[in-house]
């Protein structure tokens, strides 16, 4: 079934009977009831022939196809997805997202393809993992030309409307994020971001934080209200948050960082602070050697009080606390508009956030606080309550909004339909089997020194590395431990050989970090050369500078000696 036919199908439209005097004759004889429901067919061609004429004949209203769907897609930015059900979210109330779930569906196991910004948002709107479009950092992506899922409704017939942060084609970030990625292979450390801190602001009635985000959100409920409503056509919309993202610290430069945890005292006080715990650190002589070098240039390998990490978590949940209201004043207003009976509406977020698990904040990583987002949807004949246990990830938007909108879904997509894991849609047995059992994600930027490659299957997630063998691999069972402090690629060896092998059979990981490579070498080069003699002081002048600047001679030359090496994995 299309999605469209599925919507039918449950709403359940009045059959539309013969008249009484008909019904009785009919049930004399079979040979009479054909014929009387031929002749209320041709009835019915006829009168809809006269409609057409302008003649207009009394008789019987004929079923009216149900009008396609809207849709409203709302992506948040660094939103820990384990917040929707696990024990995190005893820390915080958050009243939308248990609306949504009481009405409609969660994903238990929903997954970010490139947990960062710009290639996981790549991966969102292209329906396509990161390496198959060259998404590799927040400065490469997708071209602004690129037929995204939204171009494809707008071409069947959608009004599309996009209001808040996309961030998903190439040429944006600053400077110094584009930078860092491509010197990542350069054999130096330095710290790329201002130690993690948190900052309190207003008092117990400031609500309105994130004044950004509130205004796109008061522009996306006025428009919801007062245009959606005009509209002669079914919508898209497009709503983009950048909160619970860290706020910039000015204390990085021009260039910022975005290590700043703020919120006012409105939302602290929902926080239950007993229920925030601080996380468990491997020794730096045990940390993997990406871990540590992540931790390294998130300048988190200081100390750190435990009052210090619990506030910078506190913060964290207090800023989810205000993107779910700013969900629910997007809900609020779907309703108070009458669309909510024919719209569907899914939250999710591009990535999650550490908040100082593994000795991190930020994300750029595979664990499960950076890499597990949030997936709700509600609308038309999704029956509520649904925890739906099954591995997706973010592709799998795209054939979904496609399904909605009774599209076909062509092309060389990455990701599948989530409309066969709901519960009392129709399903064919090929498309149930056509998903796979595991989830892939990927990570080529900034704050880690080898490209990552995940799969997730069952309880287990493995992690690769560069390629597959100067960087130790990583293994966890996440049912016995969910904090994924054992690795256990070691003393699983052959199972973790079996992962390694269905790894390779998604892509060849090896070549594409020489890829990776490659292009950053060669960005770096053309990017030195367009600075001429400014190149010494702006590059010495990045989010970096409080390290390069004790030592810049040695950084320089780190930087020639990369330069003059060949390409290695």
């Amino acid at each position: 079934f299309e999605a469209r036919d599925r919507v039918a199908l449950l709403s359940r439209p009045a059959r539309i009977g013969l008249p009484a005097g008909m019904e009785r004759s009919c049930r004399l004889n079979r040979s009479i009831v054909t014929a009387a429901v031929r002749l209320w067919i041709v009835f019915a061609f006829h009168k809809a022939e006269s409609r057409r004429s302008g003649a207009g004949v009394d008789t019987p209203e004929q079923p009216v196809a149900p009008p396609a769907p809207n849709i409203v897609l709302v992506t948040c930015d660094s939103l820990d997805g384990r917040l929707t059900f696990g024990p995190q979210n005893q820390t915080i109330k958050l009243p939308s997202i248990n609306f949504m779930k009481k009405n409609g569906a969660v994903f238990l196991n929903a997954y970010s393809n490139s947990p960062i910004c710009c290639p996981s948002r790549a991966a969102l709107w292209s329906g396509r993992f990161v390496h198959l479009t060259e998404s590799w950092n927040n400065y490469k992506c997708l071209n602004h030309d690129y037929p995204t899922w939204m171009k494809i409704l707008q071409k069947h017939g959608y009004y599309t409307k996009v209001l808040g942060k996309t961030d998903y084609t190439s040429g944006h970030h600053s400077v110094s994020n584009r930078v860092e990625a491509w010197t990542r292979d350069v054999k130096f450390l330095l710290s790329q971001e201002g130690r993690p801190t948190t900052v309190l602001i207003g008092n117990e009635s400031t609500v309105r934080v994130m004044n950004n985000d509130w205004k796109n959100v008061d522009k996306v409920t006025g428009w919801i209200r007062h245009k959606a409503t005009q509209l002669g056509q079914p919508f898209v919309l497009s709503v983009g948050l950048n909160l619970p993202h860290p706020y910039p610290t000015p204390s990085m430069g021009k260039t910022f960082g975005g290590s700043t945890f703020k919120t006012s005292p409105y939302w602290l006080k929902k926080v239950k602070y007993q229920s925030v715990r601080v996380p468990k650190w491997l020794p730096f002589s045990e940390m993997h050697p990406v871990d540590f070098y992540s931790s390294y240039t998130k300048n988190c390998t200081g100390n750190f009080t435990n009052q210090e990490i619990l506030d910078i978590r506190a913060f964290y949940y207090a800023m989810c606390a205000e993107t779910d209201l700013m969900l629910g004043e997007i809900l609020t207003a779907l309703n108070d508009a009458g669309f909510q009976k024919n719209t569907y509406v899914i939250f999710t977020s591009d990535h999650g956030e550490l908040a100082m698990e593994h000795r991190q904040f930020y994300k750029m990583s595979m664990y499960e606080a950076s890499s597990h987002v949030p997936l709700l949807m509600v609308g038309p004949g999704i029956s509520g309550g649904q925890q739906i246990s099954d591995l997706v990830s973010l592709v799998d938007i795209y054939p979904t909004l496609l399904d909605i909108a009774g599209i076909p879904i062509t092309g060389n997509l990455s990701g599948h339909s989530l409309f066969p894991l709901l519960r009392g849609f129709v399903e064919e047995t090929s498309i149930k089997n056509s998903r796979p059992d595991w989830i892939f994600s990927e990570f080529h930027g900034c704050n880690v020194n080898a490209s990552s490659y995940m799969i997730r299957t069952g309880q287990w997630k493995y992690v690769a590395f560069a390629d597959g063998i100067t960087v130790p691999s990583q293994l966890f069972d996440l049912s016995a431990d969910p904090d994924e402090l054992a690795n256990v690629a070691t003393k699983y060896s052959e199972f973790a050989s079996i992962l390694d092998k269905k790894l390779r059979s998604i892509l060849n990981y090896p070549e594409v970090s020489k890829t990776v490579h490659h292009y950053n070498k060669l960005q770096f080069i053309k990017w030195k050369g367009s600075l001429g003699k400014n190149y010494t002081d702006v590059i010495a002048n990045l989010r970096w500078h409080q390290d390069w600047q004790k030592n810049p001679v040695i950084y320089q030359n780190a930087i020639k000696r990369w330069l003059n090496s060949t390409i290695e994995v």
